[in-house]
């Protein structure tokens, strides 16, 4: 499975969730600090909007302002997974993948972006579905390609402050990879 396969896979994983949020989820609270459900999701989607954005040329600034619209729309399902269309379509007329994309972290090779996305949206699948107490369950190609990109930074990751408080030291090197994917991340499973 390609890259853009894998990128499409956390897209209908996140989708499938997202499609059982009900009126009454919006509000709840997620394991990603501060964040509601509402919250988590305007992220993930704007985070799909904004990286359209950035494959199409826009400067780290006209990005961000993306995120500061309405990025749900009134059927966010339908809004995430057009979105989704479109930057699954714009990775894949990319002629390389070394491109250069003006992301807020600074300039980054669309490569990079690449794996944002996906970590993202197998993440926040987690955290969408622990929020709502839905189903946890997430597709091992998915892991496996986060894992390999995250496990490099080992104990470091706490110090990005992209993942809370990191890992807890507690999950044995032989648990299940998801688990320990999970407890890399700082969610605690």
């Amino acid at each position: 499975m390609d890259q853009f396969d894998v990128l499409d896979h956390g897209a209908a994983q996140f989708a499938r969730v997202l499609g059982t949020v009900t009126p009454q989820d919006w509000a709840f609270p997620t394991p990603c600090e501060g964040w509601t459900v509402q919250d988590l999701v305007v992220h993930v989607v704007g985070g799909t909007k904004m990286s359209v954005a950035l494959l199409d040329g826009a400067t780290s600034d006209e990005a961000f302002a993306i995120l500061q619209r309405d990025v749900l729309g009134t059927e966010p399902l339908d809004t995430f997974n057009e979105a989704h269309a479109q930057l699954s379509a714009k990775f894949r007329a990319l002629d390389s993948l070394e491109v250069t994309v003006h992301h807020m972290v600074g300039d980054i090779p669309a490569a990079l972006l690449l794996g944002f996305r996906i970590g993202d949206l197998t993440l926040h699948s987690w955290d969408l579905a622990r929020a709502i107490g839905a189903d946890e369950t997430l597709d091992p190609v998915l892991v496996q390609a986060v894992w390999e990109a995250v496990s490099p930074l080992g104990d470091s990751i706490s110090e990005t402050g992209v993942f809370g408080a990191g890992p807890s030291g507690d999950v044995p090197d032989d648990a299940p990879l998801h688990v320990r994917l999970l407890d890399l991340t700082g969610r605690r499973p």
